[in-house]
């Protein structure tokens, strides 16, 4: 919530959680792609509340393993981030530096309570290291390398995060529709 506090405020509106709303809708996320687990979760809260409602899926892309974790980066092994981040570093054990590539995705939807939607993409590119590095960001920030950083997404200080992440890039090209919706 903090982050999309700090990510939305040029729009410089008044926003809410579903906490402030006293909603809590339960919503599994099955879908095929971060748009249909996004989608779901931004149509299911603004029929709820009846206002506009924004949500976002995301998740880590490495290419040597065909693209996953994928829309199942949350739900790639059992437990907590430390055991996925362990799991994926030991699918990467003998994969050479040069082929760690990968990126995290983010789709954020806004959707109307009638129905309708609007989705942006952001992405950032990097590498997966060889061990953690880093006490700032979750999940797989620790061992994802940016280059042009020369540190991981965890060792990144949080305005920075937020100038760089795939989640800022998604918001930053969701702003104008945004805009355009907030002030009809």
């Amino acid at each position: 919530m903090r982050e999309f506090v700090h990510l939305l405020a040029p729009l410089q509106v008044a926003l809410c959680f579903p906490p402030d709303l006293g909603l809590a809708v339960e919503i599994i996320e099955d879908g095929k792609t971060y748009f249909e687990n996004a989608r779901k979760k931004a149509l299911s809260y603004a029929r709820a509340s009846d206002l506009l409602a924004l949500a976002d899926d995301s998740g880590l892309e490495v290419d040597a393993l065909d693209g996953a974790p994928g829309v199942r980066s949350a739900r790639y092994a059992p437990g907590h981030d430390a055991d996925r981040v362990e799991l994926l570093l030991s699918h990467l054990a003998d994969v050479p530096w040069e082929r760690r590539t990968a990126r995290f995705r983010c789709v954020v939807v806004v959707a109307a309570p009638e129905g309708e939607v609007y989705s942006a993409e952001g992405v950032c590119e990097g590498l997966i290291t060889f061990t953690l590095a880093g006490q700032g960001g979750f999940g797989y920030d620790p061992i994802f390398f940016l280059p042009e950083h020369d540190c991981t997404m965890a060792q990144l200080s949080q305005v920075e995060k937020n100038r760089v992440s795939h989640r800022a890039r998604a918001i930053e090209a969701m702003i104008p529709t945004l805009r355009r919706l907030v002030s009809v």
